[in-house]
């Protein structure tokens, strides 16, 4: 396949976007990121998903696939010869990492992104008892998924890996930005550990935001918490 045939249409600060990205550096696709600007839309995306309106979309060809997690998969079964299967082969196990992965982004995410916009106090409170049962759900997740491996996958990045994975950058920022550790070694060692890991997969490494560069940005977007 050459590499006019893929395209990406992305940001480099999209959590979503790095899905795809992280997907097809596992499987060597090589592809052409074509990055929209922050605040605007163009017309190549508006006609690539006009329901949506929004990124990532996966251009195979002539052939647009939109949302993250669908395009994981369509690269997933496209290119299934090159490098291990990202969902697993067992019906159950893999309707698990779509059930965690739907979870992440309906629950989990939202309490992250609402804690960058919590204002008072009990705000806050409320915001972190939420990430951290969350967070408590994902360690048993992560243990029970794994078994011992150390990815949700096994041995490998897979689905699940890539769908939590993606946000560890905008995790570092609102760590940052509130002065509280949301992933914590010791209450969530397992899932601790396999951050550490996925951010050093050679697949994610040259995809994942500096932290710093990512706060900057992450200051245009979101309002200032109030003291």
């Amino acid at each position: 396949m050459a590499r006019s045939d893929v395209k990406l249409i992305g940001a480099w600060a999209s959590p979503f976007v790095m899905r795809p990205r992280i997907a097809l550096n596992l499987k060597s696709v090589p592809y052409e990121f074509l990055q929209e600007t922050f605040g605007s839309k163009s017309e190549l995306l508006l006609k690539s998903n006009p329901v949506h309106k929004k990124i990532p979309v996966l251009l195979h060809g002539d052939k647009p696939v939109c949302e993250s997690n669908i395009i994981v998969e369509y690269i997933d079964d496209t290119w299934s010869s090159s490098g291990p299967s990202m969902l697993p082969s067992d019906p159950y196990d893999r309707a698990m990492a779509r059930f965690w992965a739907a979870y992440i982004d309906e629950k989990w995410f939202v309490a992250l992104k609402s804690f960058l916009k919590a204002g008072g106090e009990e705000e806050k409170k409320a915001v972190i008892a939420q990430l951290e049962e969350g967070n408590a759900f994902l360690e048993k997740a992560f243990i029970d998924c794994s078994k011992g491996k150390p990815f949700f996958n096994g041995d490998n990045i897979g689905y699940l890996d890539i769908a939590l994975g993606c946000f560890l950058a905008w995790l570092r920022v609102t760590e940052l930005a509130v002065s509280h550790k949301i992933l914590d070694e010791a209450k969530t060692p397992s899932l601790s550990k396999w951050a550490e890991n996925f951010c050093n997969d050679p697949a994610v490494k040259p995809v994942m935001p500096e932290t710093a560069k990512l706060a900057e940005f992450a200051k245009k977007i979101f309002p200032k918490p109030q003291a």
